[in-house]
């Protein structure tokens, strides 16, 4: 069993993805870098998880053809 992933999370994910279409990839140091960039994330525990959670989102839409 996972993680579970608070609404913060999810809704800010949710957000940058449609804010910036194909700037995420699967390759999660590159996304940990664009969320501090785009966002204004005070922990680095926090970032990590909207990093992670945005590279599990692209490899599933990925993985579905999207």
């Amino acid at each position: 069993m996972g993680r579970i992933k608070t609404q913060l999370i999810k809704r800010t994910t949710e957000q940058l993805m449609s804010r910036y279409p194909g700037q995420f990839s699967d390759d999660f140091a590159s996304n940990k870098v664009l969320v501090n960039k785009f966002v204004s994330v005070y922990s680095p525990k926090l970032r990590n998880t909207i990093a992670g959670y945005l590279t599990r989102l692209v490899k599933v839409r990925k993985a579905k053809g999207e």
